[in-house]
């Protein structure tokens, strides 16, 4: 059992609060169900989230009908311990284990007062049936849980088996199936608890306590008791405790736990810090812009716990295959009791042989397999700075077959600056520019922000301009000064027939071919001048681009709004296999449709702010840079959380790691089934034989989908 971690937090809704436990004795699946079910039934309980991955409780109530304390005793009620002493909380924690080896030693006993002719004859049976008790506790409480969910599942099959051998009086063979399974179930949540430990680490980076500036004064209060705008003082060699904005100070962050980068980035006022994050050298004084339950950290765990109580097509595929294969083997079960009365055959032999053929039928290790790799898969991708949504986009990360990326702010910085302006004769360059400027101030594009940064550099102040109209993936129209203004690519020019000097035309191609993207600015008289505007290319997507084809990624092509010669420049540098220009983003999507059409199973890869409809359309959405764009985390389905290309290959691997290790646990687990059921029903193996054997293959499954913690970039042993 663990111990409950409270954080009872206000909801935007008027009288209503969020309580969030760590339970303890919550040990299996179907205690989601149950909690939820029974929770939502109380006066005042709004809405209830259990999730078994991490044994969480989030509970949402109107404090007006019902209080925490009455949430936590209907928990108790349930069977369930919300704050144990220390001694009961480790035998919480050790409960399974505890019981399995108490189990053992009766049945050590039972069998070494046997041979060794110490105990009456006979007596060894009662040490048979004492070690009954607690393993058969283990694993009734789980098939308990079953059929109250109307559920076949293993735990059912083992524990008929168990209840079979000791209708026969084999209560040796029947201790031993219930000591090894409830050892094996023991040792299984152990391994698996590492997955989940793994995600829990997480949380705990974020301090609770943060020093506060408030009237003067400097206090240690609760994170959750920090409101926005109030001031935090985070020293050398401290966490941070919150979202916020540096307002004093200057510093090294190492941000490795939230965005997976390795090297301290530096901080200054202005720039962004996040909650979990370690402060290296400097004081920094921190302006709180996101409440605790709202921070980046907060908001990637809650992602990663939904994503790891997710289902993949494989994990839903095992367990409708479970559903239909259990009631079969419950079925040859019974023919197999059935058959010796029937054929006049001693009953004995042949109840032996339906015992043993129902232990080595049953599915566990299946069952176990392909779970336990999404959660480590989806463990290790959020150690390393990525975030997946679920089961079923770590798969498909490893099918990728195409790969499209966004120009600006993916493959390029995604801080564009003017390299020039060009005016007519009879234009000056600063008009040229105080005109862009003063359109371009409403808009979100990183090519206005170029264009409004060098206006502020020369000293220009731009006045807003009138009714201005964004025409996506064009340009921009307003009203200034009493005229219309345009401010746009070719693209814009074109589609609105406005007159373009020879001496611009002739210019335009030049800087084009120089890789540049050229803004065109005029009125309805046509263009009075240009400015030229160039991106830096990202340092290392061209090594990312090349290490893509030995991960299966077979075609790789940029999209982009772009003009062709400055797209076609990008793309020789990078090494694409294929680029597309000047598209507006509905040609973007339809891009992206027939790559998924031509290659199956396609990823899009941009940093969120006008990628959204090609990101969703994608077979698996990649958004860039997430920690720094809240749309970014919320729209794509893997999110790397640091702007830096290189984890895009550490995730289609681990994605192929993980189908890898998902497939070679199918085959042991079936193999296993197959080899067992023959061995059992040739009469070459006992119950106590078949249980060792069965119980080794599931824990053969489980550790090695743990080796997934282990995986590195490029690590040939997992891919």
């Amino acid at each position: 059992m663990k111990k409950m971690n409270l954080v009872d937090a206000p909801t935007p809704k008027t009288g209503t609060h969020t309580t969030r436990m760590i339970l303890g004795g919550m040990d299996c699946s179907d205690c989601e169900i149950v909690l939820e079910h029974r929770l939502k039934r109380m006066d005042g309980v709004i809405d209830v989230e259990a999730n078994f991955n991490d044994r969480s409780l989030e509970v949402e109530y109107d404090r007006r009908q019902v209080s925490r304390r009455l949430i936590e005793k209907r928990v108790r009620q349930m069977g369930y311990e919300p704050e144990p002493g220390r001694l009961a909380r480790w035998i919480g924690e050790n409960a399974e284990i505890l019981l399995s080896l108490v189990s053992g030693l009766l049945l050590f006993l039972g069998w070494t007062g046997r041979l060794s002719r110490l105990l009456p004859p006979g007596s060894e049976t009662w040490f048979y049936v004492g070690a009954y008790l607690p393993a058969g506790y283990v694993v009734g409480r789980e098939v308990l849980h079953s059929l109250r969910s109307r559920q076949f599942d293993t735990d059912l099959l083992m524990f008929a088996a168990a209840l079979g051998a000791a209708s026969l009086g084999q209560f040796a063979e029947g201790a031993i199936l219930l000591f090894l399974f409830s050892l094996g179930h023991a040792l299984q949540e152990r391994a698996l608890g590492r997955a989940r430990e793994a995600v829990r680490a997480l949380a705990r980076l974020a301090p609770r306590l943060a020093l506060a500036r408030r009237d003067g004064r400097e206090d240690l209060l609760p994170v959750e008791k920090l409101t926005l705008e109030d001031l935090v003082i985070v020293r050398a060699g401290e966490r941070l405790p919150v979202d916020g904005e540096v307002v004093l100070g200057q510093s090294y962050v190492d941000e490795s736990p939230i965005t997976g980068e390795s090297l301290p980035v530096e901080k200054s006022p202005g720039t962004k810090v996040f909650a979990g994050s370690l402060n290296a050298d400097g004081t920094l004084e921190v302006r709180v812009t996101r409440l605790a339950q709202d921070s980046t950290l907060a908001r990637v765990l809650k992602m990663v716990e939904q994503a790891q109580g997710s289902r993949s097509p494989i994990q839903l595929k095992v367990e409708q295959f479970t559903r239909i294969f259990v009631p079969i083997a419950l079925a040859v079960f019974l023919f197999l009791l059935a058959y010796p009365v029937l054929a006049g055959l001693p009953f004995k032999p042949g109840f032996i042989t339906a015992v043993t053929f129902l232990v080595a039928t049953s599915p566990c290790a299946l069952a176990l397999g392909t779970p336990s790799a999404i959660l480590s898969g989806i463990a290790q991708a959020a150690r390393n700075g990525v975030l997946v949504k679920g089961g079923a986009y770590l798969e498909q990360l490893g099918g990728l077959k195409a790969v499209a990326f966004d120009k600006t702010g993916t493959l390029t910085l995604g801080k564009p600056h003017v390299t020039e302006v060009v005016a007519l004769p009879g234009q000056l360059e600063e008009d040229i520019l105080e005109l862009a400027a003063s359109v371009e101030g409403r808009s979100n594009h990183p090519l206005a922000q170029a264009i409004i940064d060098e206006a502020a550099e020369r000293g220009l102040k731009p006045t807003a301009a009138a009714e201005v109209e964004n025409l996506t993936g064009r340009g921009m129209r307003a009203r200034q000064d009493g005229r219309v203004v345009w401010v746009g690519g070719m693209t814009l020019w074109e589609e609105q027939s406005l007159k373009l000097p020879e001496s611009l035309r002739q210019r335009i191609q030049e800087l084009e071919a120089q890789g540049k993207t050229v803004v065109l600015v005029g009125d309805a008289e046509g263009a009075v001048g240009l400015i030229a505007i160039t991106d830096t290319l990202r340092p290392e997507a061209a090594a990312v681009v090349r290490a893509l084809p030995a991960l299966g990624v077979d075609h790789t092509v940029m999209l982009s709004g772009d003009n062709r010669r400055a797209a076609a420049e990008i793309a020789a540098q990078v090494g694409l296999s294929e680029y597309r220009a000047e598209l507006l983003p509905e040609e973007k999507l339809a891009s992206v449709n027939e790559l998924v059409q031509a290659y199956g199973s396609v990823g899009m890869v941009g940093d969120g702010i006008n990628d959204a409809p090609a990101l969703a359309q994608a077979t698996v959405g990649i958004a860039l840079g997430s920690a720094q764009n809240d749309i970014a985390l919320e729209a794509a389905d893997v999110a790397l959380m640091a702007p830096d290309l290189r984890k895009l290959p550490f995730a289609i691997g681990l994605g192929k790691a993980v189908q890898r290790i998902t497939l070679q646990n199918l085959v042991v687990s079936l193999g296993s089934i197959l080899i067992l059921a023959g061995l059992s029903l040739a009469g070459a193996l006992g119950i106590g034989a078949t249980v060792l054997l069965h119980e080794g293959t599931t824990l053969l499954v489980v550790a090695n989908a743990l080796r997934l913690f282990g995986f590195k970039q490029g690590d040939p042993t997992l891919i």
